[in-house]
């Protein structure tokens, strides 16, 4: 996975990078457990390439379901992989599940 995502190891962190960004925020919530493991570890690279492909536009940030349980709940994450854009704290936009890269393109395009 590219550098420029980030990857808080807490839910402190995880606030402290929304409330410092001054351009939305990709949220993708990944889980460790067998089922989702799978399909995040899919996920990793193409969430790489988004990282590189709209610096400057959006940060993107993979957090840890069970290591930030408040945004989990208060965007409403119900599973992994999970994304979610938000901007100035609110989302504006959310998915779920495996996405190809093109569908992923287009998630943000829409929104952005």
């Amino acid at each position: 996975m590219a550098n420029r995502v980030q990857r808080p190891h807490e839910e402190a962190e995880f606030e402290f990078i929304l409330a410092r960004a001054d351009v939305p925020v990709l949220a993708y919530f990944h889980g460790v457990w067998p089922k989702a493991a799978a399909a995040c570890k899919e996920m990793d690279p193409l969430v790489g390439e988004v990282a590189d492909a709209y610096q400057g536009r959006l940060i993107v940030v993979r957090a840890d379901i069970a290591r930030c349980p408040g945004p989990v709940r208060r965007y409403g994450v119900t599973g992994a992989p999970s994304f979610v854009l938000i901007d100035r704290g609110e989302a504006m936009a959310a998915g779920s599940g495996p996405m190809s890269r093109a569908a992923l393109g287009e998630f943000l395009d829409a929104h952005l």
